[in-house]
């Protein structure tokens, strides 16, 4: 396999010479039979020969059940071009292109589609979210919320059809400059100009939307709002690397944070203010559709450094403190809650807030009593910031269970479970220590060491099958193939062609760790279906991610994404829901000329080939990185531009 760019090799494709000679047998003398015995044994050996210099392609462990159509292609050492190269060098071979070109003006002709590919949606799909659909939540409860909830559809009410960018589409301006502007084609709502323009959220001007880093409550900014955090509590250290926001808006607040080396996660619904999530998407900043309602949310325990609300209107106290158990749930030991709004400094905003003192009060009571049962510790309360840590273990908590004996102790349940996972009104126990000065769960360094540090779940043996030496084989295994990925796709290692990145099977988040000196984020993700649940020992190692799974949409906006990687998701997902189910979900979430790295085996990789075409991809298949008597192979994939047609009011603009 590999050589110069040629077919597949099938033995059902010609006769062997054995066969021949079989045949003939009967009818020959015995002196002609050594002949002929020999002459068979010399034309043999020079196929095997001839065969052996084109790169082993009758190797029959790596070529069972492949047809003659699909070519697999050597890796070139020469990369200095814009595009990529498949084939040896100096052959004429098809070239794979993964640069952009629609960052402006749109082609002439861009809509035009092949007969043969899966046709393209209505433009009313174009933000389509299949599992927060907002005409099918409506057939849900509204308390607590879990009507926007996930809510997916039945498998004979998918769509079997492409989600279309709207018209104009352009792609995202670079980071750091997407922070502060997105194309106004990309994301054609001007509903949050009108809404949130005294709050200073968002501008429109002309053919794009500006962010000034405004919010509810930091009128002076995100940058000196977090400033303000950062004379609180120390944010410079590298103790602090993962934070979620809940309630997020357009998650100004995590796009600032990431200049800090702080790795945040934003969700919010979707909800009346349109495309919130979609607008943080946009501007570079990781973020998912979510809400906290009655199901957990989709992250293990101990996972975050900082949680934040800024004014989110999450009912903190009520429900009997479920939803502030479930952040201590995600908190790492040690982890801080930092609340903004009502009800804090309501002495001053009351008024603002249309609300009357007693409530305000109240409420914020409701808030101190379910944080001291916690066991939390209030550090400060500052103009109009709350902070509060969670404790480094539950020893002294034990023995405060006394006084506090709401909410009980978890008896008997899986912390990191949390994939339509109900929440509980019980306290999630930390991990047992010998003394009140040892960190539950184990101490994590400071990043950046924390990444290629051994983490402390893996060091303590609380993930099945995965030892020390794992980890460091995963670490010298993932720098190998993310220089490989390098040579392929040489885009890869240009810093902001690529600025939303989706790790489909992440394991330890090797992948990610291999990326991090570039401006980009990964979204990791564990697939529920796993064999192993590894999602803490990402977040420990100062990476984020979420639990999915792949049989269902992922809680995000069409185009989310500007590179998709998936190491063995379809061995993972055969016989458990469709191949094209999962690619078509692929193509919803990646963006115009956004690429793709799948690995897999070679008679996988066929079948995802085929699909790749109808999904118009342009798509090779490739050798292993370490050579091509490996039968897993990578295909390497670019998403076709392609926009939904101009309508009447866009070909008049």
């Amino acid at each position: 396999m590999g050589g110069p760019s040629p077919p597949y090799y099938t033995p059902l494709s010609k006769p062997t010479a054995n066969s021949a000679a079989s045949a003939a047998a009967h009818h020959l003398k015995k002196p002609k039979l050594y002949s002929l015995a020999i002459l068979t044994i010399l034309c043999s050996l020079s196929y095997l020969f001839g065969a052996w210099q084109h790169g082993g392609a009758t190797t029959p462990s790596a070529t069972s059940n492949l047809g003659p159509t699909i070519p697999c292609f050597s890796v070139p050492q020469n990369t200095s071009t814009s595009t990529t190269q498949l084939g040896s060098p100096g052959t004429a071979t098809t070239k794979l292109d993964f640069a952009t070109h629609h960052s402006a003006a749109v082609d002439e002709g861009a809509t035009t589609l092949a007969s043969s590919t899966y046709p393209p949606c209505s433009i009313k799909y174009s933000e389509y979210t299949p599992c927060e659909d907002q005409k099918r939540s409506l057939k849900f409860p509204r308390d607590r919320l879990i009507y926007r909830e996930r809510h997916c559809p039945e498998k004979k009410e998918r769509l079997r059809c492409r989600v279309p960018a709207p018209y104009g589409y352009k792609n995202p301006f670079k980071w750091p400059v997407s922070r502060d502007l997105v194309w106004y084609a990309n994301v054609p709502h001007k509903e949050l100009t009108v809404e949130k323009a005294v709050q200073n959220w968002i501008r429109f001007e002309g053919d794009r939307f500006r962010f000034p880093g405004g919010g509810t409550m930091f009128p002076n900014g995100a940058d000196a709002y977090i400033d303000d955090i950062g004379k609180l509590i120390n944010l410079k250290d590298g103790s602090i690397r993962t934070a979620i926001d809940t309630g997020c808006g357009v998650a100004s607040w995590g796009a600032y944070l990431l200049s800090r080396n702080i790795l945040p996660i934003s969700f919010a619904p979707r909800d009346t203010h349109e495309a919130q999530v979609q607008f943080a998407l946009e501007r570079g900043v990781p973020a998912l559709i979510g809400v906290i309602a009655s199901k957990r949310l989709p992250y293990p325990s101990r996972a975050f450094d900082m949680a934040h609300c800024s004014r989110c209107l999450i009912p903190w106290g009520q429900y009997d403190g479920a939803y502030l158990i479930e952040v201590d749930r995600i908190l790492r030991p040690g982890g801080y809650w930092i609340l903004s709004g009502p009800p804090i400094r309501w002495r001053k905003y009351w008024r603002g807030w249309e609300r009357s003192r007693d409530d305000l009060n109240a409420e914020q009571m409701q808030i101190e009593n379910v944080t001291k049962s916690l066991c939390w510790k209030k550090l400060v309360e500052k103009d109009d910031i709350a902070i509060w840590q969670k404790p480094a273990n539950h020893l002294k908590c034990k023995k405060i269970r006394k006084v506090f004996k709401q909410p009980p102790l978890c008896s008997s349940h899986d912390p990191d479970k949390a994939w339509y996972t109900s929440l509980e009104t019980c306290l999630t126990p930390l991990p047992e220590v010998s003394d009140n000065e040892e960190v539950a769960g184990g101490k994590l360094e400071k990043w950046p060491k924390r990444l290629n540090a051994i983490p402390p779940r893996i060091s303590k043996g609380t993930i099945n099958g995965v030892t020390p030496d794992t980890f460091q084989q995963d670490l010298q295994l993932w720098n190998r193939r993310v220089s490989y990925y390098k040579t392929v796709n040489n885009q890869l290692g240009q810093a902001g062609r690529y600025r939303n990145i989706l790790d489909m099977n992440a394991f330890l988040g090797g992948f990610a760790a291999n990326l991090v000196e570039d401006p980009l984020w990964v979204m990791n993700v564990v697939p529920v279906e796993a064999k192993i649940n590894t999602l803490g020992v990402i977040y420990e190692r100062g990476l984020i991610g979420t639990y999915q799974s792949w049989c269902e949409a992922m809680s995000t906006y069409p185009r989310t994404y500007d590179l998709i990687h998936a190491d063995s998701v379809f061995t993972l997902y055969k016989d458990r829901c469709e191949m094209d189910d999962i690619m078509l979900e692929m193509d919803r979430i990646l963006r115009p000329e956004g690429s793709l790295i799948i690995r897999d085996d070679v008679d996988m990789l066929v079948k995802v080939k085929r699909i790749a075409d109808r999904l118009n991809w342009d798509s090779q298949i490739v050798d292993h990185e370490d050579g091509p008597l490996e039968r897993e192979k990578l295909l390497f994939a670019v998403k076709v531009y392609w926009t939904a047609p101009a309508s009447s009011a866009d070909q008049q603009a």
